[in-house]
């Protein structure tokens, strides 16, 4: 077992910036892709780099190799790390799988547990590697969570054409939104996340819902609030409103001597989810923009009575 120089693997000298190993990660990957390459040994210098990209884009990781690069030659033969070097370094880290199979070396540094549930098994004889998952958000109706949608929409990926170039390929799928659905909620679909290597499995896509902004309600989670208005008689002496809600218009009673800013519950009148949210109406007292020579003399009566009644107490 050889010493591997992940450096000299990824082209890059010992003190480059994550932004500089990234760059050159990206521009090697697309050169030695094994789908688009014509190089003769692709897919071998394909499963290297990400070898090295794995351990130089964590720091963690990077640094255990660098401690061990001050004490060892690259390409030493017969090569085996230091007494007690395993317990120097956290061997249980799950997030390492994702690059696939890696080299004894690799395993003889960081333990085996790195190369995760996709690893392919030795001898099968072509590199496979599980697709990355992807993350797009849409944006719904709220009517759309009160009925259950189906929906289209497009994306955009970045693909790798025959020239081991990216460039951007458009695609539309359809999607349906379940009834009850809330904003910030994902849905998840299977295989439609970035591609897989070799024949493995492509990531799934995670489509977050968002709802469209409308001046008529108040989301919050399940619960939806409405602001209606209503007259100072309507406050004092009570009466029905007209009340809209994503399902229609409802009437509702005002009680009497409604203060402006209270708040009337719908109960189970909000999102239709498993548990389902309540719908609230906001008062709000308006008053008229003129007053007639009667209503203003009405007001007048008003206040008099209201001065003589607050004597009389």
């Amino acid at each position: 077992m050889n010493y591997k120089d992940y450096y000299k693997i990824m082209d890059v000298s010992k003190t480059a910036s994550q932004d500089e190993i990234k760059k050159s990660y990206r521009k090697l990957a697309r050169k030695f892709h094994p789908d688009v390459s014509k190089e003769k040994d692709a897919e071998s210098r394909f499963k290297d780099i990400n070898e090295a990209y794995e351990v130089l884009r964590d720091k963690e990781k990077r640094a255990a190799y660098d401690q061990l690069g001050s004490n060892w030659k690259s390409g030493q033969s017969g090569f085996t790390p230091p007494p007690h070097w395993k317990d120097q370094f956290n061997q249980g880290n799950a997030n390492a799988g994702e690059q696939g199979d890696f080299s004894d070396f690799f395993e003889s540094l960081f333990g085996s547990g790195f190369a995760g549930n996709q690893r392919a098994p030795r001898g099968r004889g072509s590199y496979q590697k599980q697709g990355q998952d992807s993350n797009a958000k849409i944006m719904i109706d709220l009517q759309d969570s009160y009925t259950g949608a189906t929906r289209s929409f497009t994306l955009q990926d970045q693909v790798i054409n025959q020239h081991g170039q990216s460039q951007p390929k458009e695609r539309t799928l359809k999607i349906n939104i379940p009834k009850g659905i809330k904003a910030g909620q994902k849905i998840r679909l299977k295989n439609q996340g970035g591609a897989g290597v070799g024949g493995a499995n492509n990531g799934d896509l995670y489509i977050e819902i968002g709802f469209n902004p409308t001046p008529l309600y108040e989301v919050d989670g399940a619960n939806i609030t409405t602001e209606v208005n209503i007259s100072p008689w309507q406050a004092a002496l009570g009466d029905k409103v007209k009340v809209p809600t994503p399902t229609g218009i409802i009437d509702l009673s005002v009680p009497k001597l409604s203060n402006s800013g209270s708040k009337m519950r719908l109960k189970g009148r909000g999102l239709p989810s498993k548990i389902p949210g309540d719908f609230f109406v906001k008062l709000k007292i308006v008053l008229p923009k003129s007053l007639s020579t009667e209503e203003e003399k009405l007001y007048q009566s008003l206040k008099a009575l209201t001065a003589y009644n607050k004597e009389k107490a």
